[in-house]
């Protein structure tokens, strides 16, 4: 494979990650009948930030990167505060992480 097929290729795969987030976020709202954010939406947004960092940075866009980097760190606060009320055994019951 060409070196250039496989960046792209890295491109669209952080690009369909982060892309699919949503479709977790609409479901598991569509399911609970109100907003809510699962927990995989935020893996998914870690996942997908990552791949497009990645190849943000292979492209040398530092409007890219830094829009990519600093998502990165939301996300990541996101999950920790999550882990933290996990923790404490302060998750709401009604968060709608089953999605």
């Amino acid at each position: 494979m060409h070196i250039e097929a496989l960046w792209v290729a890295i491109g669209f795969f952080g690009q369909a990650l982060f892309s699919a987030r949503f479709l977790i976020q609409w479901l598991a709202s569509e399911r609970a009948r109100r907003s809510v954010i699962p927990t995989l939406f935020w893996y998914c947004s870690i996942g997908g930030g990552g791949g497009l960092l990645t190849y943000a940075i292979y492209r040398q866009d530092p409007v890219f990167i830094v829009g990519q980097a600093s998502g990165l760190l939301i996300y990541a606060r996101n999950l920790a505060l999550i882990r933290r009320e996990r923790d404490t055994g302060d998750t709401p019951p009604d968060r709608g992480e089953g999605a």
